[in-house]
């Protein structure tokens, strides 16, 4: 580990039928590196059935087994570009990379929340929004509302109000890929297309929510969630099992989990792990055919060490298990 591969991202399509293809990550470390890469692949409709972990804090070397829609379904290309968006740069061979990669992630955690405005005009034509849209989803932009507005002689005025889950928007570069991906669909109809940070009164209205605040309704699916018993196996639960054990390891805390398959589910671990701010040093996934999946995930602290606090483990495996239990949450409204 930690010398610099020109291969930072290799996808090996399937050798027969049914099999699944291999998609192998070599790059420098970040937490929540492993959410981000779930991300992507989740994005572009493939479920990983398997995946192994490591790394030694500073260059890290993932492989995942994913499964797909069909042949010719997946644009593989655009998926090893999405890919190596979110994988750090390779500065880990000098002593720069730790401080480099903190400022960066200091200035996305700033740029994350903006929402921007995305405005062009063209010639009306069947299938116009559909197009917009399509464009829109490869390029990872999130659309939060949607303005149309038609002149008699035939014009179109959009208003799309988005984010950009790449965090990039704000950037020049950005902004013009958007425009050029929209003008090579629409072609010559495109007569204008401005994207601009959103004024601070509508971002306030968009993001303002009715629903009640997380932790009240995390409360109420915590009440429905129950323990599970130490006699009953965890292949034999329909609820998830979390636990964890620091007696095996003497630097990691082991994570053990075991739950029924869904759609994301890798995905919504390494998510819950990334808010708790937890790296995983060594990882394993595997989803069986009957649809139970098993992980066990070595796991230090951003301080590198173990999580020894029993809130801070309670609090964690509760998070873990509701998003295994329930990853598809109903949204309360307040009157």
């Amino acid at each position: 580990m930690g010398i610099p591969s020109d291969d930072v991202v290799v996808i090996r399509q399937p050798e027969s039928p049914g099999e699944p293809s291999v998609i192998t990550i070599s790059c420098p470390d970040k937490t929540g590196l492993g959410c981000d890469l779930c991300r992507v692949i989740l994005f572009f409709g493939l479920s990983i059935v398997r995946g192994d972990v490591s790394t030694d804090g500073k260059w890290c070397y993932i492989v995942f087994w994913v499964v797909g829609r069909g042949e010719g379904a997946t644009r593989w290309g655009l998926l090893k570009k999405r890919l190596l968006g979110v994988c750090p740069a390779v500065l880990s061979a000098s002593g720069l990379y730790n401080s480099c990669y903190r400022q960066q992630e200091m200035m996305a955690a700033q740029q994350q929340a903006q929402l921007f405005l995305l405005k062009f005009s063209c010639y009306d034509r069947m299938g116009l929004l559909h197009d917009v849209t399509l464009v829109l989803c490869e390029l990872e932009l999130t659309i939060r509302r949607v303005k149309v507005s038609t002149t008699p002689d035939g014009r179109v005025v959009d208003l799309f109000f988005i984010t950009d889950t790449r965090e990039l928007l704000h950037t020049k570069g950005r902004k013009e890929e958007t425009c050029e991906q929209l003008r090579a669909v629409l072609g010559d109809s495109m007569t204008n297309c401005e994207i601009e940070l959103a004024s601070a009164e509508i971002a306030s209205c968009m993001q303002a929510s009715p629903s009640l605040p997380p932790a009240i309704t995390e409360e109420m699916l915590a009440l429905e969630i129950p323990e599970q018993s130490s006699r009953e196996s965890p292949f034999s639960s329909n609820y998830p099992s979390v636990t964890m054990d620091n007696s095996l390891s003497p630097g990691h805390t082991l994570i053990q989990i075991f739950c029924r398959d869904h759609k994301g589910l890798l995905y919504d671990i390494m998510r819950t792990l990334k808010d708790y701010n937890i790296q995983i040093s060594y990882g394993r996934f595997h989803a069986a055919q009957n649809g139970s999946c098993e992980s066990d995930l070595f796991v230090i602290q951003m301080d590198g060490k173990k999580i020894i606090d029993p809130n801070k483990q309670k609090a964690l495996c509760l998070s873990l298990r509701m998003v295994l239990f329930s990853p598809l949450r109903v949204t309360v409204l307040c009157p």
